[in-house]
Parts: structure tokens; sequence; C-alpha cells
């Protein structure tokens, strides 16, 4: 109704402005006759359609308006509509209709069942922010740039689920915002605030989007602009006055943050019985303690338990027994368990198995299981097999809260040294709730009266609590938990912002198991060591009130002037710069924090790293964190640097610098820079947080000086890695596929065209290094150079064409001939087993055809990235598929015939697939003048332009070639296609990613951090933990200590580091060890010896300094900024047994 109305104005205002300039143009008093009119008005109302469908496409329409808000209340109408439950998801082919201009408008919505809209007199309002958010009603597409790591986790599915569920938050203190941002950025379709009450400066402690400005305004509205920016797909609005459970139909999961309980128990009943059921969540976050209740209503369908993808085993035998033996080749181990279902595929011999039917494990071991079937009288297996696991839905059946609140069953465990923490907590919320009914507050901070007052209250519920009653109540706990009870701290929002987001997309997908039912944490282990004073905990009208109600405001003060160092501002960075500020660490002249990356940012990284928008693409990523964070919080005192910390920037962060510190954050993401930044924590002796994520999974780590191990003190397995000759002719699962693909994008598109301008840039010195070299590398890369100028070059569109169809010959045709010619089907090793045993595959050459659309993608994808390293214009019809396969048509493909004696590596264990040869210098020789004779030929100037591997632009044609390559290699050996997204992921190494799981290990680290500056903390007071969102699963327990080293009455660990002060000589030192009962026998620096007691020339060093003898013999530069020298020192004692001592400094400055 919106666009008619414009377009009406506009016509009437062109009739008339028509109307008036003809008189003036004619002189005369023009005849104004109703039929001239309304002719004008029509050809006025065209040229208006014209302009407004000109503006509706020229002027930006991502970002949604400033301030534009859509209240409930206020306008009187239900704007969001209801979608199905997932049940309906799965079936439902209908559409659902968003009333607009008009009735071309009314699209799909992806799969989400039929409703009805209606809106009243403004509801135009809303339907243009939704238009603005979802494109005029369309389904949106998955914009896999931005969403690629998500979907890495989810699947399209899911995703599209997503895309079409509406989300009420209620109560948008600290929870409330945390939990709206991790499901803005997942991209649902649509958010709803509901928030009764204004800002308060207690509010800041834990609410990143509000500033001191938004005091006295409706929490809802004073979130929605900030909130929008996230994410412009999602359309935002407001509820702010009383909430009625008629309202909740609009949504299909609901959230509470700040709700008593008998308004919870309505609200939940009227959920859990609407049709179909409407997810409710109940979240509450008191201090240092936090609860979660779910209802899904009484049947909820969970499609994918766990997420993870099904597993697989290649069959080596299958006996014919009741029940049946099925063994599996050692190339990986089964990840099968007793109970699960598989089906089978490719046996053959025992085709019987291969009907499709779920079988039922059990027995399972690393290598077999048994089946629970007969096989006495199917055939007897002959080879080959795939046996994949079904994963089966689960039904749950939730139980109402108030039918919990009697009998929660079992509890969600987070730590088991607390396994009788939650009944406590569960007595402890409900006094909580009867508390702040009675009293109309919460209990005060420090108020011994309302603590007693709380513990009563306890009491008496836990006496009526019949088979539930606690045999004893810990009082001390509950008077911490009275004395927290208004306080929600920005750690504890983050931790629990991502565990109710992910609940939140599990109820509105299927994916994942839910949080079955009740959840209860505590981090009381957090509070500083000494008791605090009441005084100590009253506010002080600043926006740290809240903290301060629950740590005092000397930890305050500490937190303000702590000197940080955080490595990293990417999705974690993001989430500890917003919680550090929150928090105020950092935030005084005193403090100071520093933030390095040396990253910039992507459009994949909006979808998790929250501080970035879209016009921040390619900009510093510290740099737009720390202007970020500073917004969040004006008094952040914080410096943002672009530099790598690795050996290299050492004169960056030198000494001084890491001596100043009082804490070092990771928020890395590869184990090597986490490896360098725990050597440095140990060498400096500073406490390092570290933490990471994996899909659904995080970990948190404590690095703590002499109470715990260090980082890299313990690893995990090197990842296992496919033998180059499994990749490059046995290849058996698309990743081995798919590995080859990119080696082969990488060697014919960026270093063979590398290796080109090597040569072109100066021939003389390039030759002349080939020849030094004389090896089979050397005389591959001659090789190849040679082919790029001479056999290969290519000068025009066709010439790419041609080189991408014989190309696709060479790969998928000629070399599987060579293959199976070497190693036909029935050969056998030199053991007489059959050659082509799994895991190995028989290939079947593929016969080219224009008509197929795998063969044809490749085709196109090959020609113009060849023409691109070529510099030679790509016509516009290098992607129409008919002129296409008339170019490919007309390229003339040899014939070829397989060759006796052709090498093929079959070696596991070999590295390279060239061999070298005794004659490799001759041919080197012959082949440097092969190129001197191509370079002749060249043009003037020539070079070719190498292309670097980009996996997240869709429209630069890389995945596209390494897809179509790795699937047509598929093809060749039987393995199952996949899709281009799946081909990136595997091929481009993509970390799937999630927001929420990164909300809550930065949240659980922060956690961590208040005991890091409080110190004083012993090792039982600190948390390492595992979770995974998906199950759900917590696992918190006590970091491991360092092991500890003994000597005489001495003792020492690897956090310790021995410091020879005034500059010592090599004499000084021996006796400054020998003084502890230790004999040096070899003392060195880098990889010099600078004493070793079996040579006698090296007692002359006796009185030479450490520091001289290092320049003099390891010829060791030391640079100005240090003012030391390390040295390792191998020792043994009086009765000859070797002694590990720690790092010896031996400081000169």
């Amino acid at each position: 109704m919106m666009e008619g109305r414009l377009v009406l104005g506009i016509g009437l205002g062109f009739s008339v402005l028509t109307s008036v300039l003809l008189a003036f143009l004619f002189g005369t008093s023009f005849d104004l006759s109703f039929l001239n009119i309304f002719l004008l008005l029509i050809f006025a109302m065209g040229c208006g359609g014209v302009l407004s469908s000109l503006l509706h496409y020229m002027l930006p329409r991502k970002r949604a308006v400033g301030g534009e808000v859509v209240d409930h209340d206020s306008h009187n109408t239900e704007a969001l509509l209801k979608k199905p439950r997932i049940d309906s998801l799965i079936s439902s082919s209908g559409a659902v209709k968003v009333t607009s201009a008009t009735e071309n408008d009314n699209k799909d919505i992806g799969s989400s069942g039929q409703n009805n809209c209606s809106n009243n007199n403004s509801g135009s309002d809303v339907v243009g922010l939704a238009n603005m958010a979802l494109g005029d009603g369309n389904p949106p597409d998955i914009d896999e740039d931005l969403h690629s790591r998500q979907l890495a986790v989810y699947g399209r599915e899911t995703m599209r689920r997503l895309f079409g569920s509406n989300i009420l938050i209620s109560g948008m203190q600290g929870l409330g915002c945390e939990i709206a941002k991790n499901l803005i950025l997942a991209g649902v379709k649509s958010v709803t605030l509901h928030d009764e009450g204004t800002v308060e400066l207690w509010d800041l402690s834990s609410n990143f989007i509000f500033s001191g400005d938004d005091v006295g305004k409706n929490r809802a509205l004073a979130s929605v602009q900030k909130l929008q920016e996230l994410n412009n797909a999602v359309l935002i609005s407001t509820l702010t006055t009383e909430l009625t459970k008629e309202k909740l139909s609009d949504f299909q999961a609901v959230i509470f943050t700040d709700i008593c309980l008998d308004k919870a128990i309505v609200f939940d009943e009227y959920c859990h019985n609407h049709q179909p059921p409407i997810s409710f969540i109940k979240a509450d976050i008191r201090g240092l303690f936090g609860s979660v209740f779910c209802d899904f209503g009484p049947e909820f369908n969970v499609i994918d338990v766990d997420g993870e993808e099904p597993h697989t085993g290649i069959i080596a035998s299958i006996s014919n027994d009741n029940p049946a033996l099925v063994s599996c080749v050692d190339d990986e181990r089964l990840e099968f368990q007793d109970g699960d279902l598989v089906v089978f595929s490719e046996v053959e011999g025992m085709s019987e198995l291969n009907d499709g039917k779920p079988r039922k494990v059990k027995n399972a071991r690393p290598y077999s299981f048994t089946l629970v079937d007969d096989t006495t009288n199917y055939g007897a297996y002959a080879k080959g097999g795939i046996v994949t696991q079904v994963k089966q839905p689960k039904l749950l059946h939730f139980k109402t809260l108030r039918e919990a609140l009697k009998d929660p069953g079992d509890f969600l465990l987070s730590d088991f040294s607390k396994f009788d923490r939650p009944p406590l907590l569960h007595l402890a919320f409900q006094a909580l709730d009867k508390f702040v009914c009675e009293a109309g507050c919460f209990p005060v901070a420090g108020s011994e009266d309302d603590a007693q007052k709380l513990i009563s209250l306890a009491i008496d519920i836990n006496l009526g609590s019949g088979d539930g009653k606690l045999e004893e109540i810990d009082q001390k706990l509950l008077r911490l938990f009275a004395f927290g009870a208004r306080a929600v701290l920005n750690p504890m929002a983050a931790m629990f912002g991502g565990i109710v987001g992910q609940e939140v997309v599990k109820a509105c997908s299927g994916k994942f198991h839910p949080l079955f039912q009740f959840f209860y944490f505590d981090s009381v282990e957090s509070l500083p060591t000494e008791p605090l004073d009441p005084d100590d905990v009253k506010p002080l009208n600043s926006r740290y009130d809240a903290q301060i109600s629950v740590f005092g405001s000397k930890l305050q003060k500490k937190l303000e002037e702590a000197k940080v160092f955080m490595v990293g501002s990417g999705a974690l960075g993001c989430e500890f710069l917003k919680n550090l500020a929150m928090m105020g660490v950092c935030c005084s002249e005193k403090g100071k924090l520093t933030i390095t990356d040396d990253d910039v940012i992507e459009k994949s990284n909006l979808s998790r790293q929250f501080l970035f928008r879209d016009w921040n693409i390619g900009q510093a990523k510290s740099t737009v964190a720390a202007s970020a964070a500073t917004s969040i919080n004006p008094c952040l005192h914080v410096e943002a640097l672009q530099n790598r910390a690795s050996p290299e920037t050492e004169n960056v962060f030198n000494d001084a610098f890491w001596e100043n510190l009082n804490v070092v954050i990771n928020a890395l993401d590869n184990v090597n820079a986490r490896l360098y930044i725990d050597q440095r924590c140990l060498y400096f002796q500073k406490p390092l947080l570290e933490s990471g994520t994996l899909g659904a999974k995080c970990n948190t780590q404590m690095v703590i000086p002499h109470l715990t191990e260090n980082y890299g003190a313990s690893r995990d397995p090197p990842e296992k890695q496919a033998p180059m000759c499994t990749v490059h002719s046995f290849p058996h699962n698309i990743d081995h596929c798919l590995t080859w693909a990119r080696s082969e994008f990488e060697g014919l598109l960026e270093k063979t065209p590398a290796e080109v301008n090597a040569y072109l840039s100066n021939p003389s010195e390039y030759t002349a290094a080939m020849k030094n070299a004389g090896d089979a590398q050397a005389r591959d890369n001659l090789e190849r150079v040679i082919e790029c100028l001479d056999g290969e070059r290519c000068e025009t569109f066709q010439d790419c064409i041609t080189w991408a169809r014989l190309k696709f010959e060479d790969y998928f045709a000629n070399r599987v001939k060579q293959l199976t010619y070497t190693f036909p089907e029935d050969a056998s090793t030199s053991t007489g087993a059959p050659f082509w045993s799994a895991p190995k595959r028989f290939p079947r050459p593929l016969q080219f055809s224009a008509e197929d659309p795998g063969h044809l993608h490749y085709i196109m994808a090959g020609s113009i990235l060849r023409a691109e390293t070529f510099g030679i214009p790509i016509p516009d019809w290098a992607n129409n598929p008919k002129k296409l396969a008339d170019a490919v048509n007309k390229v003339i493909v040899p014939d070829f015939q397989p060759r006796k004696g052709v090498k093929i590596v079959t070696d596991e264990k070999a590295t390279s697939l060239s061999t070298a040869s005794v004659d490799d210098g001759a041919v080197i020789n012959d082949l440097i003048m092969r190129l001197e004779e191509s370079w002749k030929k060249l043009p003037p100037g020539f070079r070719m332009n190498p292309i670097q591997f980009e996996k997240d632009d869709d429209t630069n044609y890389h995945m596209d070639l390494i897809a179509a390559l790795a699937n047509m290699r598929a093809r060749n050996y039987s393995i199952p296609e996949v899709d281009k997204l799946k081909a990136k992921f595997i091929a481009g190494r993509i970390i799937p990613a999630i927001a929420t799981a990164t909300a809550m290990a930065t949240g659980l680290v922060c956690l961590e951090l208040y005991k890091v500056l409080d110190a004083g903390h012993k090792l039982e007071d600190y948390r390492n933990t595992f979770a995974n969102l998906a199950l759900p699963l917590f696992s918190m327990a006590e970091p491991v200590p360092p092991k500890v080293i003994k000597h005489q009455d001495m003792s020492w660990t690897v956090w310790d580091r021995w410091i020879l002060r005034d500059n010592p000589t090599l004499r000084d030192l021996l006796q400054w060890l020998k003084d502890k009962g230790l004999n040096a026998y070899s003392i060195s620096c880098g990889s010099s010896l600078l004493y070793n007691s079996m040579f006698p020339r090296h007692r002359d060093r006796m009185d030479k300094r450490v520091v001289d003898l290092a320049r003099e013999v390891a010829r060791v530069e030391v640079p100005p900024y240090r003012n030391h020298l390390d040295v390792v020192v191998a020792c043994e004692d009086d009765e000859d047994n070797d002694i590990d001592i720690p790092q010896v400094s031996i400081y000169f400055r």
C-alpha cells in the first residue's frame, strides 16, 4: 500500500506540474478540462511508477533505517507471523503470505506451512521494515560468503529453518541482550524484544548495547538500533507493555530472562499446550549463579542428536555366521557404538547386504563389529563394501515448568566436584523468587538480614518438597547467592547467552539435542579470596555498580588498573573486547589493554565477529575492534597493533613490554601461534588464558604460573595425513579427491606461473640455480615452465578451452588408462594378495561429453582461470553452456596408448612422486636449452598472472574448478560426489564456527580472569572447561599441576627460570651452579657450544664474560632492547646423574 500511495502522490504532483508548465510554454490559459487532466494524470503516474522503480533499485536497501522502531503496543498490531514447528517444517509445502502493496509481493517463505496475517491500522510500518530486512517477502537465499562457517556447523536445511523462525526475548538486561546478539548473528527471521522497564546505570555492567545516554529510556527501544546493525536481514521489533500469553502465538520460541515463577508457569503451560507447541525457555543470572529451563512441548523431534557426520568404515571381510563378524581395514578406527544402525553398500559377493536395510551393531571394536543378522545363507563375501552409520531421530517428552519444579528429574551437571550443587540451586532460585514477590525487591548486597530471610524461605520450601527434600542445606552458599542476587554480570551473561542462544537454534530446527530440562551453574570460586566488607560492596554510582556488589570495589580497582595483552581480534577477540570493556578491565589511566592482529576484515567474519560491520571490510581487525570496544566503554584504555606476535616482532613486544603485563589472553585460531605465546608466558611467568572453538564445541585452559602446566605440556596427536600415493593414484574418499584437486589448482595456476615469472625476471640466475640444484625437483620445475611457455601457451580464449579439454582427457581418461594398464583389475601384490583390495578402489576412465553439466562446468572454470593467468580477455559467452559446448567440441583430442614400464608410486611412505635419475644433470642442461628457445618466441615484457587460491569469493571460479576436478576424479573411482559448498569446507580447510560457542568460551574465561587479577587463588579454584553445546555437555575440572623436579632441598617446574645478574663470567656461572650441588658439563647458546668440560681449551674461557663469549663464539647480536642472554646448561649431580635444570638467564645491563 505504501508503494501505491507513493506512486499516486508522485503522479498527482506530475499532473499539476505538467499542466502549469504547458500553460507557461504556450503562453495561453491552458484548457484544464477533465479529460485533459485525466490523460495527464495517467501519463504522470506512469512516469512516477518508472521513477519509483528506479529509486527502488538505485537507493541502498541493505541497512535498516537508523532508529526506526516497531512497537507492537503503540501501533496495536500483530506484525510477526507464526510459523509451524519443526515437524511441520519437514513435511509442509505451503506458503506464508506477507501483506504488501500488491498480490505479487506475496511470496513463499521457505516451506514453513500456511498461516494468515491480520494487520491493523499501521501494519504497513511493520511490513516496510520487513521488506527492507527480508527482500520484499521473498525467502532469503543463504549468503554462503557471509555464513560459510555457520553453514559448516548447521547445514543448509537448518539454516533455512532458522531463516523462517520468529523469536521473542523478554527481559533486555545483559542476558537478553547477549541472547539477542547471538540469534541475530545466526540469522533468524525476526526477533521481538520485550521489556517494560527503563535503562538504569546498573544495567551498564552487563548490557553492551546501552550507554549513559540511554539511562531512562525503555530497554527494548534502546536496544533496537544497535542490534539491527548486526544483521540487516533480521526483522527486529519491540513490545514495551505487559505481555499477554495470547501474543506468544506469534513465535516459534520464547525466552524469558526476567520473570517471576508464577507468570512463567502460566506462559509455559500456554506454550506447552499450544498447537503446534511453542518452545519455552526461562533463563536467569543472579550474580555468579545461573539457571536455564527448557520446555519444547509434549513431543519434540530431534532430527540430528549430535551434528556429527555419519561414521563410515571400509569393509575388509564379512563372515557367513550368526551373528556375522564384519572386519574393516585398519586405515581408520571405527567410531560405531553398540546399538548403532548401519547400512551397507558396494559389497561384492554378499550382495544381500546391499538392500539399504538398517542393521544393528553390537560388540563394536576399533576395527570390527558383529551384526544382529544371520548371514549363514548369504553369498560368500568377495571384496569391497562400505558400511555407514544411519543417524536416528530422537523423540523427547518435556514436562511443563509446574511439573518440573516438583519433579526436576536429572540435572545437567557441569562440574563433577559439585555434583550435589544443582538440587540446592533448584531450591535457591525458588526461594529468591518468593523473596522478590514478598519484598518487592532483590536482597541487598552484604545485607545479613536479607540473606537470612532468603535462607529461611529456602528451608520452608525444602520442608514441603516431599521425596525431593534435601537432607542438608548449605547456608553459606545461599548467603553468597543472596548477596549477588540483583547483579547481572557480563561474563555470566556471555556464557549463558551462548547456551540459551544455542537452545533456541535447537528449538527452531531440531538440530542437536536440547537441554533436558534444568541446568544450574555457579562460579563462587571467582569471588575474592579475602572476605568482603559490607562497605566494599556498596554502589558508587558508577557503571560497574552491579559488579562491585558481587566482587567489591577493591577488585574493581584491580580490574581497572590491569595491564593486559590480547593476541587476536577475530571472533574470540571481539567477544573478549566486549567483555573486558563491560567489566572495566584496563579502564583507568594506570591500566592498559594491548591488542594485536595482523589480519583484515573479510565478509565471512561478519556472522560471528560482531564488532565489525560490512563497511569495515578490508580494514585492520585490531583497529576496528578497539574502536568499537571504546564505544561500548569510553574509559577503555586500549592500543591496537597490527603486528603478528612472533620471534620477528620481539623488538615490538620486548622484555619491558612482557615484564609489565598482568595477564595474557589468547584469541588465536592456530596452534603454532598459541605455542609461541605459551613459551613467552612461561619465560616471563605471566598467566595465560587460553580458549578455542570448533563448531558447537569449545574449550578453555588456564595457564597460571607455578600452579598449572603450560599449554604446550600436552598436545593433541597430529592430524593423520593421507599418503601421497593414495591422494595421487588410489583415493578412496572425497577428501582425497579434494586434496588432489587443490594441489593441482595450486600447481597449474599459482606455482607454475610464479615459476615462469621467476625465470623471465632473471633467466641466467634462474637457470644457474637449476643447474646447481641438479635434482629431480629442478628437472620437474623446468619441464613445467617449458610446457607452460611452449606446448601449452595460450593466446586466445579458444586456446584456453583447448587446454582445459586436453587436461580433462589427461586427468580423467589417460592417467586412469595407464594406471589400470600397469595394475589390471586382477593384479596381485608381491605376497599374492589382490592389488585392488580395500581400501583401494578400481578406477574407470571418463568419456567426455559436452552434454554432461559436470564436464562442461569443469571446462568453463578451467578455461576462465587459464585465461586469467595469461591475461587473455574472457568473452561474454564464456559461461554460456551452448556456446561453450560448441567451442569445446572443436577441440581435437589425440588418441592415447598406455605404455609399458611406467613407474607409478605405490609406497605409502614416499614423500615425492618425482624419481631421481643418474642423468638428471644432462637432462637439465637439455631442458635449459629448450627453455631458451621458448623464451625467444615470447612477446616483449611477457609475464603470467599467478592465481592465489581464495575460498571465500564465490565469483572467482576457484572453488568451481576445485569442486569440478574433485568430482570428476570421484567419478573415476566411484566415490560419492559433493556440492560446491561441501567442497569449500574440505578444500578450503574451513573451521566450523558459530557465535554461541564463542560467546560461551569467552564468558568462561572472563570468570577465570576475576581470579587471576585478584591473585591469591589456589589451584583448586581454577577451572578448565570442555563443552559441546550440541549434546549438550559441560565438563569442568581443575587444571593439571606442572611436573615438579627435585634436587636435594630444591624443587622447580617448567615455570622456573634461574637468573644471574651483574654480567657474570663463565667461572661465576659454574661456581653458582656448584653451590647448588650441580656440576655443569656443557653450556650452549643457540646452536653454539660456549663450554664443555671435555675440551681442555675451553678452560681458557673461564674469566670471560658469558655475554662476550656468546658474541665471540656464537656470533650472537644482542639487540639494544634486550638486557639479558639465555643459555642452556647441562648438569649432573655428584653421583653423575643428569639433572634437568631451568633455563638460565644472564643479565648484563
